[in-house]
């Protein structure tokens, strides 16, 4: 009968939960390879009330099948051996008392603390594997590859518990331990990746603001060149920052890049009237005094005062701003300062000194060599009377 009940059973379909009671028999055939078994019949089909009745007053077939099961149960008794000393029936009643007791104060480990323990260890290797696996994947990310992630990793590690773990009752709960303990690693992934989100973003925040600041102080303003550092800076923000704290610095950048775009174009065409000026003087000296060529002077000096008095008297500072000329002034202007070749904000000191370099070598050595070669009208810097002979 033990032998039939231990057999497996067919599973042509490949159901899991077949496979798993074979395996159980293969376990208890090999511990129980000495078990008899013994059937008994109902013996009465009011149970409960067997206790109050006789022998007479049950079923014929179960109280012959009793008297067999006792014949056979004194037959393959065999002594309890304790400590290499045979029990006596009050010895071994006495014994039994013992084990009770301790099995109920939970010092002899049952059933399902041997398949707990058994599982507890399953399941601190499938977390383990959960921690290792998410862990090794690169802070920050968006939201939703994180989740995407968290469930990949979290299905590996039930599945993995699933192919090994022993029970049915204990494992639910040993399921859902391992899902609690998996969404606290989950929830302390969520708290690194914000950390790791807003310090990667609050980085380029903070360089985007760098750069903000220093396109407001250009010693040549140029709006090309605001333009192309604004575009930059956005795009560096949008490709890099990633991750929950995204949104709330994309507001802060929007917030930050649009006040200094107003600041800078407020200031641009108040910068650009000054440089102007300031350019036109410098050229009436340069014209005047180091080249000596009138035709420089002479436009410094109309740029000048068209800027000065022209301006000031026919023109408020806003309809100047809005003015055709004006707008013909700015695109010379734009293409001069900055282009995809030429930074001449970043090289204007060194071109300067280039230039003056040439002027005084010009103005030293070149016409003594070679003398006067202009077309156009030059200063006359020898007086008309040096040559005439000296009167009485």
């Amino acid at each position: 009968m033990v032998d039939e009940a231990l057999q497996h059973v067919p599973n042509t379909d490949g159901d899991k939960n077949i496979d798993q009671v074979n395996q159980i028999r293969d376990s208890l055939a090999i511990m129980g390879d000495n078990s008899t078994a013994f059937s008994l019949p109902q013996p009465h089909l009011m149970r409960t009330k067997l206790c109050d009745m006789k022998d007479d007053e049950l079923d014929p077939t179960y109280v012959k099948k009793r008297e067999q099961l006792k014949k056979l149960v004194a037959s393959i008794i065999r002594p309890k051996i304790v400590q290499g000393k045979p029990l006596n029936g009050k010895e071994f009643v006495s014994f039994l008392e013992q084990i009770l007791e301790a099995l109920n104060k939970g010092e002899i480990p049952s059933t399902g603390s041997l398949v707990e323990v058994f599982n507890k260890g399953i399941l601190e290797r499938c977390l383990k594997l959960y921690s290792e696996r998410i862990g090794k994947i690169g802070l920050p990310l968006s939201e939703e590859s994180l989740h995407d992630a968290h469930e990949r990793f979290r299905e590996e590690a039930m599945k993995a518990f699933d192919e090994q773990h022993f029970g049915r009752h204990h494992a639910k709960q040993s399921v859902m331990k391992l899902d609690e303990d998996i969404k606290e690693v989950h929830k302390n992934v969520i708290m690194a990746n914000e950390y790791q989100s807003a310090k990667l973003c609050e980085a380029l925040y903070t360089i985007c603001e760098d750069k903000m600041d220093q396109l407001q102080v250009l010693r040549l303003p140029s709006m090309a060149k605001f333009n192309a550092g604004f575009l930059q800076c956005n795009q560096s923000f949008e490709q890099e920052c990633v991750g929950p704290s995204k949104e709330n610095y994309e507001q802060r950048m929007m917030k930050m890049m649009g006040k200094s775009r107003s600041l800078f174009i407020k200031e641009y065409n108040h910068r650009l009237f000054n440089w102007l000026v300031a350019f036109s003087l410098v050229m009436v000296v340069v014209g005047r005094f180091i080249i000596k060529f009138i035709l420089i002077e002479l436009a410094a000096w109309v740029l000048f005062i068209f800027l000065e008095t022209y301006t000031r008297m026919f023109w408020t500072a806003e309809s100047l701003y809005y003015n055709p000329v004006w707008h013909f002034i700015v695109a010379t202007w734009e293409s001069l300062v900055y282009s995809p070749i030429l930074d001449l904000d970043r090289w204007a000191i060194p071109i300067g000194c280039l230039l003056l370099i040439w002027v005084l070598y010009w103005r030293c050595c070149g016409r003594r060599k070679h003398g006067s070669r202009w077309l156009l009208p030059l200063y006359n810097t020898h007086k008309s009377g040096s040559n005439r002979p000296r009167s009485d």
